[in-house]
């Protein structure tokens, strides 16, 4: 293990600005709730963030975690945040274990970088940098950023979900996340904002005209070409809301709106998707546990089923939205009821780890049949993830009690 450089305090981080997807500060408390003088004090929450981290450290090395990928990426990101409030540093040094699996000491990686699904993991890069100061993980990163300049798009410029046959032409709403976060912190990191906030605000409005649709909600995908077996031949689009889709945009747009400058001339289209989303997401919340549903328009049908990665996805989204204050701040409550239903997915196992359940896995695009029928898994990377990430801006503002 290489030496890591010195750990920095959570001011310094925020003074750096590295990062634009988490709260620089905790979202503002409930109003305290009087306790008659009878009753104790509960004893002190778990720490959900630390509790997952050491227990999937202790089921996967570095080594045995899995490839270059964004489900692993997504996780490690999530593991970052809780060590930038933790300072534990071996949630650090596993992370520079893993990418140093990919990433030679010249900065070289065997990446093509020909999806976007490939480019999630470089946020990585990004923090390794920022942390070490090592300049292999700038070269790294900039092969990302220098892939884009040749990276296909749509006749609007829209970057196609991947460079192959089989995803030419398609605009998937999970892509704006594997590339605009990155994007925005590589150009904060390394002096390349200009362009950076103007390709993933211009990303994420061109995905927004084609995906989002009358009730809020985006449809999973989108194939210009209008070919694929799945595209309306008519619109391109996919026929459903598939939840976790959904999921990585309202993140995606929130972390872009983080790093966006308040006069940047893209900020007011972005905000006005926001917006749409956070009502569409409030309207099919469900009401009987706090989480939305596979196929999220569709609560009513006996076969769906609340799935748990994007309602960790949108409780974050629909959180930090409304702290920053791109929306309502009425939204902070629905985010509360759906933590409080994502918490009741997680829950210790008798090897005294974590265990957290009901995550689909990775996903095609399909019909209403095809959603309901993936298998939904314990511990997924997906869900690990999307928890990390929504368990560190909510963390210091529980549950909402349920109303009777």
């Amino acid at each position: 293990m290489r030496r890591l450089g010195p750990v920095l305090t959570a001011g310094a981080l925020a003074a750096a600005g590295l990062l634009t997807v988490s709260a620089a500060a905790p979202p503002p408390a409930a109003p305290p709730v009087r306790q008659p003088a009878a009753v104790a004090r509960p004893a002190a929450a778990t720490d959900w963030s630390v509790a997952m981290i050491d227990s999937t450290t202790a089921r996967f090395t570095p080594s045995t975690i899995g490839g270059w990928s964004y489900p692993v990426g997504l996780y490690l990101y999530g593991q970052y945040l809780t060590y930038r409030r933790t300072h534990e540093p071996r949630y650090l040094a596993y992370i520079q274990a893993y990418v140093d699996r990919f990433v030679r000491t010249d900065g070289t990686i065997d990446q093509n970088f020909n999806s976007l699904d490939s480019m999630q993991a470089g946020r990585l890069l990004v923090i390794l940098h920022h942390e070490t100061g090592q300049d292999r993980y700038r070269i790294a990163a900039k092969k990302i950023r220098d892939r884009l300049n040749s990276y296909p798009r749509t006749s609007d410029g829209g970057f196609w979900h991947a460079d192959t046959s089989s995803r030419a032409h398609q605009l998937w709403s999970d892509g704006v996340y594997m590339v605009n976060p990155f994007l925005v912190e590589y150009g904060k990191e390394f002096g390349d904002s200009a362009y950076a906030h103007d390709e993933a605000a211009k990303q994420l409005a061109v995905y927004g005209r084609h995906l989002q649709v009358s009730n809020g909600l985006l449809r999973h995908a989108y194939d210009e070409s209008k070919t694929v077996s799945w595209a309306d031949p008519e619109t391109g689009l996919a026929p459903e809301r598939w939840c976790r889709a959904v999921g990585w945009y309202s993140m995606a747009i929130v972390n872009v709106l983080d790093a966006l400058p308040a006069r940047h001339p893209g900020r007011h289209r972005l905000v006005g998707i926001l917006r749409q989303l956070a009502a569409g997401l409030e309207r099919y919340q469900d009401p009987a546990t706090g989480r939305w549903f596979q196929v999220i328009d569709q609560g009513g049908r006996s076969d769906n089923w609340t799935e748990t990665s994007c309602s960790s996805m949108f409780t974050y989204a629909l959180s930090r939205g409304a702290q920053q204050g791109y929306i309502d701040a009425h939204y902070r409550s629905v985010a509360r009821r759906g933590y409080e239903g994502v918490l009741a997915r997680i829950s210790i196992g008798p090897d005294g780890r974590t265990d957290l359940t009901d995550i689909s896995i990775g996903t095609n695009v399909g019909d209403y049949d095809f959603y309901i029928a993936r298998p939904r898994e314990t511990n997924d990377f997906h869900g690990l993830g999307a928890f990390l990430i929504m368990n560190e801006q909510l963390r210091t503002d529980g549950p909402v009690p349920r109303q009777q």
